[in-house]
């Protein structure tokens, strides 16, 4: 049928119209901000008499109540002033649309807040008295003053938050107010020294930690706005160079921080699993939760990628009464509020993951809780909320699993053999494969110039690192099936060092077919067939094998047995494709640099740097294995 004339013309117009730009986009959000909320600025008092910077938006149209749905962060509420508004408020644009009361708090002793700011706030176990404070009882006052003064609430608020905003939103679940009905704490900090941001296993996550404190400074004594910063200059975009040439870690302070970052300082001073992080971690305190949970994180999350997993347990086995689940995507830190997620680096996901998110499970889940609309996180009406709503890689899809880690799932064990041979069954002859670890050439984290910590290093051809001599290879044939890998991944390595202390690095790595297709377009250049996709890795320092908390030197030379837990996967290996090991004592830097002698490294010296020979034993009973869990 033939258009009419007006309406082919009125087509074409629309079809030739050019795509917003993001400076436009952002300014109509401005706009409908500004012409749907009012804004109010609050000092909402705490317990002990400190109070607290709040800045709340609350709808226009007052002709219906609204839930309040709240972040607290040390990242600042701005912009300051109540005729200043951002382009859009809640976890997306869908919420700004939606209608909320939303507020902003900056944390205690944070920018226009009173009090002290600790870096990474301990819960207390015991308050001392009725106006005893911590991070808990500052979200249960926040909470309890906003459903009690803030007009049009419907009784009802949900919380949300992620990174550090997502550590804050965990307080939100420790001895809850009545009225906090929902919390979504995103890529929150679960365990700072064990796990997420500062150490793992011991080794200590030198790039992210520089690279954000060298920004975050200490706030003086009395309330004030955000400084001007000026960007830390590297000075060459070789950041394996940088840090490097920055030498042993005491240089950092000595050449950078000049002894006036104290949480720098608190990093180094506290290199075990001390009763300093101990008192930190906050799955100890996930007890007899009240609020419905949704914890969110990205599979290749390079800062807190442990946090959300290891809440979610803490949460699920501490008696919940309310659900909890775990939503885990193809992402980035924090990607899945930004981005489309069709695509990570090098990687395809075939559809627009964070869009998927950001309507079809978050916007539900406080709808549901807050609003008593839809079915939220449930697949129907009459099914039940999952436990786990994962994307899984690979195949490329979205599924939701009753239990997670999935209790159909069984666990096998991946062998290394002779050959560089990664096989199901335990090769009956016994041998060694070595390399010589040098702290002087660590093995890079990215095969190519670029930062110490890219954001998306999880997703970078893997095949620089398997063609050095001081990395371990171990692959399996050819698959002729699927083969589906969910939850933990549990290195269990024997190994000798002629040193007294050694980190070892194992990757979990899906090597494509040699027929694999470049993407088009291609402008980059990128060579898929042969892919080395890095799935799951994860770093231990040798000396804490037996205890995070109580180091003990290697005996140069006698085998010793080291077993840890890797962050949890769900990933799909595709028939043609290949399982892949690689070892290596070194990731820098990612990780800082083990000097290869028992000493606390934050004082090591450049003369205490050694080079070392690593050994790991492989076949029989008790060879080097990874065990995984896979579905059937």
């Amino acid at each position: 049928m033939r258009l009419p004339l007006f309406l082919l013309f009125a087509f074409l117009l629309r079809a030739q119209a050019p795509t917003p730009s993001p400076e436009e986009i952002a300014r109509k959000q401005l706009e409908y901000t500004r012409a749907h909320y009012t804004k109010y600025d609050y000092r909402i008092p705490m317990r002990d008499g400190i109070k607290l910077f709040t800045s709340v938006y609350v709808p226009k149209d007052d002709s219906k109540k609204y839930p309040i749905l709240m972040q607290r962060t040390p990242y600042s509420v701005a912009p300051y002033g109540i005729n200043n508004y951002p382009t859009r408020l809640g976890p997306s644009d869908l919420f700004t649309k939606e209608g909320f009361i939303f507020v902003y708090q900056d944390v205690r002793g944070r920018y226009l807040s009173e009090g002290t700011f600790v870096d990474v706030a301990v819960h207390k176990t015991h308050l001392a008295g009725p106006t005893d404070p911590d991070e808990s009882t500052d979200t249960y006052d926040t909470v309890d003053w906003l459903v009690k003064n803030v007009a049009g609430n419907n009784g009802r608020a949900g919380m949300w938050g992620i990174s550090y905003p997502g550590f804050y939103a965990v307080y939100g679940l420790m001895n809850s107010h009545p009225a906090l009905k929902a919390v979504s704490p995103q890529a929150p900090m679960g365990d700072v020294g064990n796990g997420d941001d500062a150490y793992h296993n011991g080794a200590f996550y030198l790039a992210a930690n520089f690279g954000f404190y060298v920004g975050f400074p200490p706030r003086g004594p009395e309330p004030e706005r955000p400084p001007r910063t000026v960007p830390f200059d590297f000075g060459t975009p070789d950041q394996y160079d940088f840090y490097l040439r920055m030498g042993p870690l005491a240089n950092a302070n000595e050449k950078y921080f000049k002894n006036k970052n104290s949480y720098w300082d608190d990093l180094l001073d506290h290199d075990t699993y001390d009763e300093y992080w101990q008192s930190r971690a906050q799955s100890p305190h996930m007890n007899n939760t009240t609020p419905a949970v949704m914890f969110v994180g990205g599979w290749f999350d390079a800062e807190d990628l442990a946090g959300p997993l290891k809440l979610f347990r803490a949460v699920k086995n501490g008696g919940p009464k309310a659900p909890v689940t775990l939503v885990m995507g193809p992402w980035l830190h924090g990607g899945w509020s930004r981005m489309d997620g069709d695509r990570l680096g090098n990687l395809s996901f075939d559809s627009k993951t964070g869009e998927t998110y950001r309507d079809q499970i978050e916007l539900p889940f406080f709808m549901q809780n807050l609003k008593e609309k839809g079915d939220g996180l449930k697949a129907s009406p009459d099914a039940k909320v999952p436990e786990a709503y994962l994307f899984e890689t690979g195949t490329n899809q979205w599924r939701r699993f009753e239990t997670w880690p999935p209790k159909e799932a069984v666990e096998k064990t991946l062998f290394f053999g002779a050959g560089g041979k990664l096989v199901w069954q335990a090769p009956s002859e016994t041998g060694t494969d070595e390399y010589v670890s040098d702290p002087d050439k660590p093995v890079p984290v990215i095969g190519e110039i670029g930062p110490g910590m890219a954001g998306d290093y999880m997703t970078y051809d893997q095949r620089f690192a398997s063609q050095r001599p001081d990395v371990l290879v171990y692959r399996t044939d050819p698959l002729d099936r699927d083969v589906t890998i969910t939850g933990p991944v549990t290195s269990v390595l024997h190994v000798s060092t002629t040193g007294t202390d050694s980190d070892f690095v194992v990757k979990l790595i899906d090597v494509y077919p040699n027929d694999y297709p470049d993407p088009t377009p291609n402008p980059k250049g990128v060579h898929m067939p042969g892919y080395q996709q890095l799935v799951r890795g994860e770093p231990i320092r040798g000396k804490f094998r037996n205890s995070f908390s109580n180091p003990e030197p290697f005996k140069p030379g006698e085998r010793a047995k080291i077993e840890y837990v890797m962050p949890d996967v769900c990933h799909t290996f595709r028939p043609g494709h290949r399982i892949m090991v690689q070892i290596q004592s070194s990731w820098f830097p990612l990780v800082d640099r083990n000097p290869q002698k028992f000493l606390s490294i934050p004082r090591a010296k450049s003369s205490d740097f050694q080079k070392a020979t690593e050994r790991v034993y492989r076949g029989g009973e008790d060879g080097s294995v990874l065990r995984v869990q896979l579905l059937p």
